[in-house]
């Protein structure tokens, strides 16, 4: 048992990168980037926006209802437990539209950018962060609403891996594992990245693993398990977790989050240091701190955020509500609630 736990706090020590880092990147700034929460946990459509926060309009998803004279009602977007982004970034006349995880039905996603006028034929590319299936669930719908032959899908080579929750005194379940096999079948050209990846002409950085620098974002509790070869055993770090970043000319580095796995700070700091770029403009996506495993990393976090002063933060899917409370009050000109269909706009 005492052998047990040693090696269980060693695995989830902080630790440096594994594989070869490129340091530093030079990443080309932009002139606007737009994201646009496909799907989040919340739909919330009284929400009101500003410059830098769009809302979907009142009439987003109008659908058939007999019942009201018209036979029409104004259905909102649709909200899971997942994560989704579209991202546009723009350099001069130029914009590339990347799709940022796809969230956890195969329907979902597809249905509220349908719902929002957005074309997914525009897509060029397809990130995912993780290989957890609440953002990688999508990829289905996707395949089947727009075609994907040869559409590139920039990976960590551990997002394949086999994963399972095994809570104490419960029986194990199993996570949906996603397969290579099936995603080349459909036509997604499946690109593995271990070190940090540079997309659309140099302007889009993909972090590949992150440094695990603090002393408090120490990951997964024991009950997330991943199968190695010969048996299942804690999963604490969930190394192919990785990030997208932006920098936006004069404003400083944006910084899109699937679950965060790796810890937010440790992200940002990891994105500062590959960049040399001094100043985190935004950060947008999950930042995982909820639940009694990660609430105690709450306090920490937001004091490191607040120590960074970025303009803008918008915690989604599973950042839980006591962050969001922590955050609104250390940061109340920065934190804005996310929502499915909101949309981003970050320029120079």
């Amino acid at each position: 048992m005492c052998d047990d736990d040693a090696s269980g706090v060693l695995a989830a020590a902080p630790r440096p990168v594994t594989g070869t880092a490129v340091d530093p990147v030079s990443l080309a700034p932009v002139d606007e980037v737009v994201i646009t929460t496909l799907m989040d946990n919340t739909f919330d459509g009284l929400l009101a926006g500003d410059d830098r926060v769009r809302r979907p309009p009142r009439g987003a998803g109008l659908v058939e209802a007999p019942q009201f004279e018209d036979g029409l009602t104004t259905a909102g977007l649709r909200a899971e437990h997942g994560f989704s982004a579209l991202v546009r970034v723009r350099r001069g006349e130029t914009v590339t539209t990347l799709l940022f995880d796809t969230g956890v039905s195969p329907d979902g996603m597809v249905s509220n950018a349908e719902r929002l006028g957005i074309d997914l034929g525009e897509v060029q590319g397809v990130v995912l962060s993780h290989g957890h299936f609440d953002h990688a669930g999508g990829l289905a719908g996707l395949a089947g609403r727009r075609g994907v032959r040869g559409l590139p899908m920039t990976v960590h080579p551990l997002v394949w891996t086999r994963r399972r929750l095994a809570p104490p005194g419960l029986d194990p379940s199993a996570l949906p594992t996603l397969s290579r096999r099936a995603c080349e079948s459909e036509g997604f050209e499946v690109i593995e990245r271990r070190s940090p990846s540079l997309l659309v002409d140099g302007s889009v950085l993909i972090t590949g693993e992150i440094d695990r620098t603090t002393d408090f974002e120490r990951g997964m509790p024991p009950a997330h398990q991943a199968w190695d070869g010969a048996g299942w055993r804690h999963d604490p770090l969930v190394l192919d977790d990785q990030a997208l970043v932006v920098h936006v000319r004069g404003r400083g580095l944006v910084v899109l989050t699937g679950c965060g796995h790796a810890g937010v700070v440790n992200i940002v700091r990891h994105a500062l240091r590959l960049t040399g770029v001094e100043r985190l403009h935004a950060l947008i996506g999950g930042l995982h701190l909820s639940g009694p495993a990660f609430e105690p990393v709450i306090a920490p976090t937001v004091s490191a955020l607040t120590d960074m002063a970025p303009d803008l933060v918008a915690s989604a899917h599973c950042s839980g509500w006591r962050a969001q409370h922590a955050l609104a009050t250390a940061l109340p000109g920065a934190w804005v609630p996310s929502s499915s269909g909101t949309s981003f706009r970050l320029a120079a």
